[in-house]
């Protein structure tokens, strides 16, 4: 794993939640940040999965379940 060098530049309201959330949850500020970006990018991805599978399963049975819901 590579490690790189990052600066953050936070406003007040930021920086207080930032703060708030690392005591309460035992991490740094650093690893606040690091959780809810990969967290973004998981959900992120997933919903671009979800989207892609539900595109063809319309392509594939969109003509079927029309004519179901004609019936």
């Amino acid at each position: 794993m590579t490690v790189m060098a990052f600066t953050l530049r936070t406003d007040d309201e930021l920086d207080a939640a930032l703060a708030e959330l690392a005591a309460t949850q035992g991490l740094s500020k650093q690893e606040v940040v690091r959780r809810a970006v990969l967290d973004l990018h998981r959900r992120t991805q997933h919903k671009s999965r979800v989207v892609a599978a539900s595109a063809a399963s319309r392509e594939r049975w969109g003509a079927v379940l029309d004519r179901l819901g004609s019936v």
